[in-house]
């Protein structure tokens, strides 16, 4: 999908698939695909994945989490808001990243879950500076670090998720927020009219 006028660029499945494949080949590439699908399948932001620590996405054994919850402070506008590891494709790139981990010897639970290139946190910035490399990489004008976050709420709503669902999800204070990208969305606008019986 085309860049809307001051917003992140939804991306289609083949443009996720050329981004990740490109990022395969990367000395950082599983870190990047792990990121790129928790932008893609869990809707987070940029702030959101640098505060992300590998105890909370994991329990005291090591494994991954169901349901994880996002504090305040990781949050804009400080909302207290949970997400769901139930993805297979996410949450098998998440294990073989934490395998890694482990090999490292960096997966200890107030470690960052997403290491910069030094080992330490990245800031928000920098995590939307690398977004925004990866989109270059493979020529993808008009997206950026929010690209996956639009792209997880429009494919929710095209799927026919309920509004409130979605708002829950994303984390939005105001349905009128998700509102927007329904209303703003030509697929789910056509599915709409297409489906119309009298």
């Amino acid at each position: 999908m085309s860049k809307e006028k001051g917003r992140a660029r939804v991306l289609t499945t083949p443009e996720f698939k050329r981004v990740i494949k490109m990022q395969s080949n990367t000395k950082f590439g599983l870190r990047n695909t792990v990121l790129m699908h928790l932008s893609f399948y869990l809707g987070l932001r940029a702030k959101e994945m640098c505060l992300l620590t590998v105890g909370s996405i994991t329990d005291s054994h090591g494994a991954l989490k169901t349901e994880v919850l996002l504090k305040r402070k990781m949050t804009k506008g400080n909302k207290q808001r949970r997400f769901y590891l139930t993805n297979d494709k996410l949450t098998k790139i998440l294990m073989q990243y934490m395998e890694q981990r482990k090999v490292d010897e960096t997966d200890h639970p107030d470690a960052p879950l997403i290491l910069s290139q030094k080992g330490g946190r990245f800031s928000p910035n920098s995590m939307q500076q690398l977004f925004s490399k990866f989109y270059r990489m493979v020529g993808l004008d008009g997206a950026s670090s929010h690209s996956g976050r639009r792209s997880f709420c429009t494919r929710l709503l095209e799927q026919g998720v309920g509004i409130r669902n979605v708002q829950t999800l994303m984390g939005h204070s105001s349905i009128g927020t998700t509102a927007i990208y329904a209303e703003e969305n030509p697929v789910l606008l056509g599915k709409i009219s297409g489906n119309l019986t009298i």
